[in-house]
This record gives structure tokens, sequence and C-alpha cells, in this order.
């Protein structure tokens, strides 16, 4: 889907769900030099200079989307010389694209060496952590239990649990909806919870390109289940607790919760201006102060511990 929309507004391109439809339009991004102090180096007039102008293309995760969508609108209200468009496709087409160059960011809900082939040519891209985003499973809202043991959602995902009866629900057959293998929501629930194992080859369960599309699936299909972003979590569903602990952000930050992942925008190693000021916004108190939690992400600057590219975790 496209629309094209005055200067001061999205160019949205794809991802559009149901969080849509309650007033929050979706659209992806990503960029930027590492940074994890919540953007104090951040230039705080960048937002307000007026005097920026250029287009940004923006390709990525979706589930990233809600974050950008209120920043991107509130920097060019600011910053009418400048046009963001943006594009939605997972993850793995962000990397892609951002280093071939083909746009001016990609964003990512994984580390780029998990998605180039040469995890090296990570190297010659700026990695921003704008934000963190909690991931949990989500059911329809018929299905019967609350919470689920981390080894039966494995089951479920691996395809030997097929019914809610197996995992103390009712007797109702469990229908899987995935996301799509590019998906860095994917890559990031599979990581947590299925530990490296590989899906059997004849278990093939239906997969879905972007969140808000999980999102309306999961609320209309009896005995369904997905994972998606806290910031989709919505009444038109369930979402459940794992081993007793409820998909929330207190838990996520000393990770209690596992299935979380730095939401990453990357951009070449020089950036022009408009893209830079963008960066520079995202991690302005604009909006870690205020839009990163009012939209459903979690700042950096709460995390009690930090994990690196490998999967390791040390308390900060």
């Amino acid at each position: 889907m496209h629309a094209s929309l005055d200067r001061r507004q999205f160019v949205k391109l794809g991802g559009l769900s149901s969080v849509a439809a309650a007033g929050l339009t979706l659209v992806g991004c990503g960029g930027g030099s590492t940074a994890t102090d919540g953007g104090s180096s951040a230039s705080a007039g960048a937002s307000a200079s007026g005097d920026i102008s250029g287009t940004i293309t923006a390709v990525g995760s979706t589930a990233l989307q809600p974050l950008v969508e209120a920043a991107a609108e509130q920097f060019m209200n600011d910053n009418p010389g400048v046009q963001i468009t943006v594009q939605g496709g997972g993850s793995g087409q962000g990397i892609t694209q951002i280093a071939q160059g083909a746009v001016q960011i990609g964003n990512s809900d994984v580390f780029a060496e998990a998605k180039l082939d040469n995890p090296d040519d990570a190297s010659k891209l700026k990695d921003n952590q704008v934000a963190v985003v909690g991931m949990g499973p989500i059911v329809n809202p018929e299905v019967s239990i609350d919470d689920i043991k981390m080894d039966q959602l494995k089951g479920i995902f691996m395809g030997t649990v097929t019914n809610w009866s197996e995992v103390g629900g009712q007797d109702l057959a469990i229908t899987v909806i995935n996301r799509a293998s590019g998906s860095g929501t994917r890559a990031t629930f599979e990581s947590a919870v299925l530990g490296g194992d590989k899906v059997p080859e004849d278990f093939k369960p239906q997969e879905q390109d972007s969140s808000g599309t999980v999102a309306k699936m999961i609320a209309e299909t009896p005995g369904s289940i997905s994972y998606l972003a806290f910031s989709y979590f919505s009444d038109d569903f369930k979402s459940l607790s794992v081993d007793g602990v409820k998909p929330e952000e207190a838990n996520v930050e000393d990770n209690s919760w596992t299935i979380w992942a730095y939401e990453h925008m990357y951009t070449a190693a020089d950036p022009d201006a408009a893209t830079q000021a963008f960066i520079d916004y995202m991690l302005s108190e604009d909006v870690q102060g205020s839009l990163v939690e009012q939209t459903g992400y979690i700042p950096v600057t709460g995390m009690k511990i930090t994990r690196d590219a490998d999967g390791n975790v040390t308390n900060k």
C-alpha cells in the first residue's frame, strides 16, 4: 500500500494494521551511530532548527514502526524541508538495503551481524540502539490459559504440541502464525524460545510479513497463537505470561523476561545531514524522554543489563 502525503506527513509504504485503525499509522525506520546513553550526546536543537532539507528513505522492521512514525511526524513538523519515506519488509530487508546503499536508514530488531552474509560487513555501518522492545506470545482471546511454560511454548512452535488441552487449556486445535523468515521479531522470539533448535521441516505454519497482519489474524482466528512486540499489544487478543513472568517493562529491564531485543537504526558510515539530524532527534530527550515509553518501548537507559551481538548478558 502506498500513500503520498504532504511534506509534514509520513509517506507510508506497507505495514498497515489494526493498530493504524485505532489511530496509530505504522511505519518502519532505522539508522545511526552506536549509542546506548539515551541520546545525551544528541543535538538538542536538531528538531527545531527548521533549516534542514533532504529526503530520507527508511526500510525494515515493522516492530519499530509505531515509535518511528511518531518521532518522524514531529521531526517533519519542525523541519518542513525534510521528507521521510518509510517501508516495512522486515529486519533482513532493512539491513540488506542499507548495506547495499539503497536507502538512508535500515532498521532492525537484531544486530546486523546476524543478517549479513559476511558479518564483518557490519563494521561498515553505524548502529544506533534507539530503544529496547519486549516481545511475547499472543493468543486469540478465547484461548483459556493465561500462563505457559517455556518448554510448552517451544513445543507449540516446534509443532509437537498441537492442542491447547496439552498445555492446560480447552480441547481446541492450535493454529500457529509465524512471521516471515526475514523478520527480526521472529529471530528474537525463536532465539529466546527455541534455544537454537531447528524447527522440523515438515512443520510449516503460515507466515505473515507484518506485525499488523499478525495482530489482526490472531484477533480473528480461534485457537491461534503468534508473537508480537509489546508496542502492538491490545485488547483485541491476549498476551501470555511465561513461567509465571508477565510480559512487562520492568521484567525486561532485569532480564527476567528474556524475549526482547534492541531496536537498531543503521546508517552508512557517513550519513547525509538530514539523516544524521533525524538520528540525533531519535536520541534526543524529545523522543527518549517521552515517545519511547508512550509508544510501548523501553528506554535503553532503563536497562539493568546489556546484551551483545553474541547474546552474552552482563550487568550494568
